[in-house]
């Protein structure tokens, strides 16, 4: 089921006394959710994202726009005509019943022509059960079962009614780091085997970009970008895009191009053709670091972490503009941890340039420094 979000905005009144400004939570929201595939709203929290999931579900009432299911306009209808299901982040189980009557209470609700039989009921509920792999589990309660164990009964429960499209509302932020990647990786594979048009809301970055086929960037209730995840990471149109996908996140240093070069304290490390000379902030990425004892770019050396595969080096530079250097290199690099200094030369592909101000991207065709 293909989803048309066009200029959907959500204003919610203000609170204050004395000065009751309303609240803009979702801004002139415009984009499209092709049929069968996972996108991820991904921001920090306020950002809004729970709030267009709210929407498109029919939880919250638009003030301006309009939403389709397919080439139906569902903006003002009611949320149990969509065809949605939803799991929340707090699973809302019901304790006093069992795993099977919880998966069953959707289907024994309907009413009229949508009333299933019982055997319809139990033959959906067992292929629910069987697909997020509880099956086993059908007569224990919520109180018998582990945090994974929940919310996979939480999706089962979403996924009997046969939605039309399945909304998650950072399902996974209540489980420990183990279960939240054995669990997305059973969401994403669950997705792959219903081809359940699916929204998933989270503002872990990495969640994010691991299971979703699109990602949608927000801040402040606007959408900052969109694309397939490993294209926003390496194309990001905006600073605060470049800083929020990441992990470690992006190093972010005061420059300044002259002479179509980009120079850190003190040093051309770049050539930047066709770019007027000008302040810039030079986003690096921690990849983008290439050691080398005649770079470019002299740092003094904190600590050397091992990390296995890799070795991250924390360093400090004048020239960056939130804490230190973190730079990320094969451990097959020698690297002496009890070194003064460090120099790196930087790669074209892993550095983005953006405006000084408005910390907007400038296009800029990086190249090594002859």
């Amino acid at each position: 089921m293909k989803i048309v979000l066009r200029n959907l905005t959500k204003t919610f009144p203000g609170r204050k006394k004395k000065s009751r400004e309303d609240v803009t939570a979702v801004k002139d929201f415009n984009f499209e959710i092709p049929d069968g595939e996972l996108v991820g709203l991904l921001g920090p929290s306020g950002c809004g994202k729970s709030t267009t999931l709210n929407l498109i579900c029919g939880l919250e009432n638009p003030t301006q726009g309009q939403i389709f299911f397919g080439e139906d306009e569902v903006t003002n209808l009611a949320p149990e005509h969509r065809g949605v299901g939803m799991v929340f982040q707090n699973y809302a189980l019901y304790p006093h019943l069992t795993v099977k009557q919880n998966i069953l209470f959707p289907l024994q609700n309907r009413k009229g022509k949508d009333r299933l039989s019982k055997e319809e009921m139990e033959k959906r509920m067992k292929e629910a059960a069987r697909l997020v792999q509880i099956d086993a589990l059908l007569d224990r309660k919520p109180g018998e079962l582990s945090g994974g164990q929940q919310q996979r009964v939480a999706i089962a429960r979403a996924l009997v009614k046969m939605p039309r499209v399945l909304l998650l509302d950072e399902p996974l932020s209540n489980l420990d780091a183990r279960l939240r990647l054995q669990t997305r990786e059973e969401i994403r594979k669950i997705q792959r085997a219903t081809g359940i048009t699916t929204v998933f809301v989270t503002h872990d970055q990495e969640e994010a970009m691991s299971i979703s086929d699109r990602i949608v960037v927000m801040k402040e209730g606007v959408i900052q970008q969109t694309g397939r995840p490993q294209e926003v990471y390496d194309d990001p149109a905006n600073l605060f895009v470049a800083k929020f996908l990441g992990t470690p996140p992006i190093n972010v240093l005061e420059g300044y191009v002259k002479d179509e070069k980009v120079w850190l304290a003190g040093r051309p490390v770049l050539s930047a053709r066709g770019i007027p000379a000008q302040e810039v902030l030079v986003g690096i990425r921690p990849e983008g670091f290439l050691l080398r004892e005649d770079g470019p770019l002299a740092c003094r050396m904190e600590r050397v972490e091992v990390m296995g595969r890799d070795i991250s080096i924390v360093a400090s530079q004048e020239a960056c503009r939130e804490g230190g250097i973190r730079a990320i290199i094969s451990a097959e690099s020698a690297v002496d941890p009890h070194a003064s200094s460090v120099r790196f030369a930087v790669k074209p592909a892993k550095a983005f340039l953006f405006e000084k101000d408005s910390q907007e991207r400038i296009r800029a065709r990086l190249q090594t420094e002859e």
